[in-house]
C-alpha cells in the first residue's frame, strides 16, 4: 500500500478518535481521573480512544506493532510500528481546557514516514507524508522564516517530573524572554510542534517528552522546512526524551541559550 493512501485512512481514523474525544469531553466528570503517576494523569477517554486508534489502524497493516502511551499492542523489534498518543493534552481535557488532540506517527526502524496530529476543538487536521510536504486541512504548511529569535514566538513546557532541572529551565526561559517576542505554554506538545510546522510559533522545546508526544510533530516540521534536534544539537529526538524544534534561522541561536543553561 502506498503511503498516500495510508495516510488518508490515519485521518480518518484520527477524526473519528477526536470525534469521540470532543462527545466525551461533554460527559466527563473530575472524579473519573486516574493517577498514573505525579501530575501524569489519565481517564477513559485516553484508554477507549486508544483502543479505537489501534482496531484501526491494525486493519491498515497488520504486521506493525504498537508505542501507544496507555500500553495497547506490543512494539516489533524489526519493520513498522505505529505511535501512537490518543490524548495529547490530557491535563488541558480534563480540566475542560479545549487545547488537546490525537497524534499518530508511523515509523519503520527509527525512520518517520507518517504523521498526523489532529488539534480537535481548533478543527485543524494536521499531516505529513515523508518527503512529501506538510500539510494543515490539504493546505501546505511552511515553518517560518523569521530572521531571529528576536522577531520569533518560542512555546515550551513546563517539567513536571524532572524536577531537578527547574532552576536550569527556569533560567533558560529567562533568557529568552529578553531576546524574543514572548513565551507560550500551551499543554500539548503535538500542537506546538504543528504550530512549529504552520509557522506560528518559530521554535518550541521541551524536555521529559516521550515519542508518543513528538513523533508526528518531529516530521510535520522536517517536512514543513524546519530544523529538528536534541538538545545536544544531535538526533535522538524521538526516544530522548528532549527536543527542540525551530525554523531554520532560529534553531541555532535557541540552541545556545538552551546549552549554555544545561550544559
Amino acid at each position: 500500500m502506498e503511503l498516500k493512501e495510508i495516510c488518508e485512512q490515519v485521518i480518518e481514523i484520527a477524526k473519528s478518535a477526536g470525534d469521540f474525544i470532543k462527545i466525551e469531553s461533554g460527559r466527563f466528570k473530575v472524579e473519573d481521573i486516574e493517577y498514573k503517576g505525579m501530575n501524569d494523569l489519565v481517564s477513559y477517554v485516553d484508554k477507549e480512544a486508544e483502543k479505537l486508534i489501534v482496531e484501526g489502524l491494525s486493519k491498515i497493516l497488520p504486521e506493525a506493532g504498537f508505542i501507544a502511551e496507555e500500553g495497547t499492542g506490543e512494539k516489533v523489534e524489526n519493520g513498522f510500528n505505529w505511535i501512537i498518543d490518543p490524548l495529547d493534552g490530557t491535563t488541558n481535557f480534563l480540566h475542560g481546557v479545549p487545547h488537546f488532540g490525537v497524534n499518530i506517527a508511523l515509523i519503520k526502524d527509527d525512520e518517520i514516514l507518517i504523521g498526523v496530529t489532529n488539534a480537535i476543538h481548533q478543527k485543524e487536521m494536521f499531516h505529513a507524508i515523508k518527503g512529501k510536504g506538510a500539510y494543515c486541512n490539504g493546505e501546505r504548511i511552511y515553518a517560518s522564516n523569521s530572521k531571529s529569535l528576536s522577531e520569533g514566538l518560542v512555546s515550551t513546557g513546563f517539567p513536571y517530573k524532572e524536577i531537578d532541572k527547574i532552576p536550569q529551565y527556569f533560567k533558560t526561559l529567562g533568557e529568552i524572554l529578553k531576546n524574543a517576542h514572548g513565551l507560550r505554554r500551551m499543554g500539548s506538545a503535538a500542537i506546538d510542534l504543528a504550530y512549529v510546522a504552520s509557522g506560528r510559533f518559530e521554535a518550541f522545546f521541551e524536555f521529559g517528552l516521550k515519542p508518543w508526544d513528538v513523533a508526528p510533530g518531529i516530521l510535520l516540521v522536517q517536512e514543513a522546512g524546519g530544523s529538528v534536534s536534541d538538545f545536544q544539537m544531535g538526533k535522538d529526538y524521538i526516544f530522548g526524551n528532549q527536543i527542540l524544534a525551530a525554523s531554520k534561522k532560529v534553531h541555532p541561536e535557541l540552541f545556545k541559550i538552551i546549552d549554555s543553561n544545561f550544559f
